[in-house]
């Protein structure tokens, strides 16, 4: 649940009651989930180098409409077959673009988060997330394109200065509550909630609201589980 409705509910209502089925605001295991900094200026460039880890289809998402075309002019000029998608593209030009997509014509799509939402694709290989979104939940929509019926897949995120700490703070707990690696850039940032022993928001885990995402107890039983088996596998392998 986005946190701008959490707060509306703790604010609004008496005693409420938030029920999760499954993993709340937790992002599937089946994605190997890597998190880069990369410089505004460099993004382009780096994003043709990501685009080699893995064969296509491949989705890019970004935040801003502009930006959206820009990477996809970019890309043809560079002879990747890519299309957008966007709020301000016409029917018939979202229409092209997911049905050239779907049917192999095209390698990459990129798409805004508003616009892609809705949308069903098969054997997505690899999510590039070139702008962060400000919502964790809409971050976990996003890489969730990829990893599905059973199969692995790959998310690339880039971030760097523009990003919001906050935003970069429920990526890192997030991170962990996967068992993913967390890069150094993002263990260095400290929760400012730890310090008051708890949190006004819900968390972002569990969506309980009597604690921060650093102090919840299904982040810590998943991180428990995540060490033992890592343990396991360390002294009774079968390699």
């Amino acid at each position: 649940m986005p946190r701008k409705i959490q707060d509306f509910a703790q604010q609004s209502l008496i005693q409420p009651i938030l029920v999760n089925v499954g993993r709340a605001g937790a992002a599937n295991l089946d994605v190997l989930q890597v998190v880069e900094y990369v410089k505004q200026e460099a993004k382009m460039v780096y994003l043709l180098e990501c685009l080699q880890k893995t064969p296509p289809p491949v989705i890019i998402f970004s935040e801003n409409k502009n930006e959206v075309d820009d990477i996809q002019e970019y890309l043809l000029l560079k002879g990747v077959e890519a299309v957008a998608i966007h709020g301000s593209k016409s029917q018939e030009e979202r229409q092209y673009a997911i049905k050239s997509f779907k049917s192999g014509a095209k390698d990459v799509m990129v798409a805004s988060g508003v616009a892609s939402k809705g949308l069903d694709f098969n054997d997505i290989q690899h999510v590039i997330i070139f702008s962060m979104p400000k919502e964790i939940e809409d971050y976990v929509h996003q890489i969730g394109r990829t990893g599905r019926s059973g199969k692995t897949g790959i998310a690339t995120t880039f971030v760097n200065m523009n990003t919001a700490e906050q935003t970069l703070l429920d990526l890192k707990y997030l991170l962990m509550e996967a068992g993913q690696k967390v890069p150094p850039f993002l263990q260095s940032i400290e929760d400012p909630r730890a310090a008051q022993g708890g949190a006004l928001k819900g968390c972002p885990v569990c969506g309980g609201l009597g604690h921060g995402i650093s102090a919840c107890p299904k982040l810590e039983d998943n991180q428990r589980r995540v060490m033992a088996a890592q343990r396991g596998a360390e002294g009774g392998g079968a390699y």
